[in-house]
């Protein structure tokens, strides 16, 4: 069961009580996400690397809020964004539009993000002139794909709650799609 959590900064996150996990960090969800992912991962890629074209790759795709702030930062910056997340449990669009989020991002990236999320989950679409999304609705050891990736948002639960995403077969698997000089980042370890 999922349950709307506020948390600190006063943006929401959802409970997971199945797992005993919030997808966000309760001290803040917007603030995790802009510290860990977009400052410490994309932020911190870019200032190694000159470039207009940026690919991410997110375990744990969830909410979408790393997406959405990655993709508003991207559309402010005219940087092209190809996004792929990877979540075996994608939530409804109903759910994520109950977070809010959409007063942290434009409202042309949030309104569009709902429109075509269910889309994202069968192939890859154009959220706006600058980024694409695909939501790879699979567990993490059978994803597949030939790409590899400048940046990788690790965002699972954590280790306590799901083992299985921590292991060395795991983080194996999922860095074999990160380009040589890219960017791991994890909110945990």
């Amino acid at each position: 069961m999922l349950e709307l959590v506020k948390t600190a900064d006063g943006s929401n996150t959802l409970f997971n009580s199945e797992v005993g996990e919030n997808y966000h960090s309760r001290n803040g969800a917007l603030q995790e996400s802009k510290h860990v992912f977009l400052n410490s991962g994309l932020q911190h890629y870019l200032s190694a690397h000159e470039t207009e074209h940026i690919s991410v790759l997110e375990v744990g795709f969830g909410t979408g809020l790393n997406f959405l702030i990655t993709t508003d930062f991207c559309t402010e910056k005219h940087l092209n964004l190809d996004y792929t997340g990877i979540e075996a449990y994608p939530l409804n669009t109903g759910l994520i539009e109950q977070t809010g989020y959409g007063e942290y991002v434009s409202p042309e990236i949030w309104k569009t993000f709902l429109k075509y999320y269910p889309e994202t989950l069968i192939k890859k679409t154009s959220v706006n002139e600058y980024c694409k999304l695909l939501v790879a609705h699979c567990k993490l050891m059978d994803f597949k794909t030939d790409l590899q990736f400048d940046v990788l948002y690790f965002d699972a639960f954590a280790s306590i709650h799901q083992p299985e995403m921590w292991t060395d077969e795991s983080l194996s698997h999922v860095c074999q799609f990160l380009k040589p000089g890219g960017v791991f980042v994890t909110y945990a370890i």
